[in-house]
């Protein structure tokens, strides 16, 4: 069959975009359709983004095509500012010929023109936040340009949104937490795959020394970006009510506030963005990762869990699916520093198996994603 590949955009590579290369080593002969392909994609070694005549390049051996969207000012580095275009862009893109076409999607890709007789699977990471759930969270923290823009092309891209979903045969939900915002946005039943977590890299961390400053198993660990809906703040809260020593990574725009709030207390170090070994390395050595927010899957328990670590998180969202309460992990209630406290009391007082975090762990596999998608698509 001839396929295309679609994606949002190719600016980084994030969870979204690990699908992505996952779903092109299942189908290497399909060509890719985005709004943008940014330099943030290129690989060490080639076989990465190159510039070509504005319309096109490459990527993982994968011929890409961009809509206009790239070709308008700094349409490749930040493609998001185009959102209300996107749903006239993503029409203009040409994918006569094709026989299956695979959505890899939490925007406005999946409202492909569909050529006649092809089919249509969305994998879907989650509807579009800003527009439905978490429409007023992301509307508070928006400066006044996006509250503006946010007023004027909600009820647009809404509409825009529910008739993509039109376009599709079959939709794949990355965790049951997503096949129910399926459910309720498009109304739409949907197939659970979790997404492809490299697990051999995290759980080959044995022999990973720690970090200066960072003794084995002496501090919790927050992964993630510094925003709101994250709740960074209630991992830092828990830790210096408690005086315990918390690694940060990763940066964001609640950064500063979190400096502030700390005061230069030591029990709290921000490590900003660090690399993949150094990910894996604190993954390993702490004595258990904090999860406080609401994800849609949520990658990063499933690497702490790779690694064997437990996890502490809220019991919402798809770290209901990843984490084994009272095997790997435990739950805290409330998006409120008491309860998460209460929650490291009781993990305090209980002895983990890293062992039991790595079993859980391999379920969501690249191997095991693969073989479930083959199900579907071929």
């Amino acid at each position: 069959m001839k396929t295309a590949l679609l994606h949002y955009w190719l600016t980084n590579m994030r969870g979204g975009e690990k699908v992505l290369a996952a779903l092109g080593e299942m189908l290497p002969d399909a060509d890719i359709f985005t709004h943008a392909f940014g330099k943030g994609m290129r690989e060490k070694g080639g076989g990465g983004w190159y510039e070509g005549d504005g319309t096109s390049g490459s990527w993982k051996g994968h011929r890409v095509t961009e809509s206009f969207i790239a070709r308008l000012p700094l349409g490749r580095k930040h493609p998001q500012a185009y959102l209300p275009l996107m749903p006239a862009a993503t029409r203009s893109l040409n994918i006569d010929g094709y026989d299956l076409i695979v959505s890899s999607e939490s925007g406005p890709i999946k409202g492909i023109r569909k050529p006649k007789d092809s089919r249509h699977v969305c994998y879907c990471h989650t509807p579009m936040r800003y527009l439905w759930d978490m429409h007023d969270e992301y509307y508070r923290s928006a400066g006044i340009g996006g509250k503006i823009a946010m007023k004027l092309f909600t009820p647009y891209l809404r509409k825009e949104d529910l008739k993509s979903a039109e376009s599709v045969d079959a939709f794949v939900a990355n965790s049951a937490f997503v096949a129910e915002r399926i459910r309720c946005i498009y109304g739409r039943e949907s197939t659970v795959i979790h997404p492809p977590v490299d697990i051999d890299f995290f759980g080959a961390s044995a022999q990973c020394p720690p970090l200066a400053g960072l003794e084995p198993k002496s501090y919790y660990l927050y992964a993630g970006e510094l925003r709101d809906y994250k709740r960074p703040d209630l991992a830092v809260e828990a830790c210096l009510r408690m005086g315990r020593k918390l690694a940060v990574v990763g940066n964001g725009k609640m950064r500063e506030a979190l400096v502030r709030r700390i005061d230069g207390r030591a029990e709290i170090m921000f490590l900003g963005r660090i690399s993949d070994e150094g990910l894996r390395n604190v993954f390993a050595n702490a004595r258990a990762l904090l999860f406080p927010g609401v994800e849609d899957f949520g990658i990063v328990p499933v690497e702490a869990q790779a690694a064997g670590t437990p996890v502490i998180a809220l019991g919402k969202g798809g770290a209901l699916e990843t984490v084994r309460e009272g095997v790997t992990g435990l739950f805290f209630g409330s998006q409120i520093a008491e309860s998460l406290c209460e929650a490291i009391e009781t993990f305090e007082a209980k002895r983990w198996d890293p062992d039991d975090c790595r079993k859980n762990a391999a379920r969501f596999s690249p191997s095991a994603f693969k073989s479930k998608m083959r199900g579907m698509l071929l």
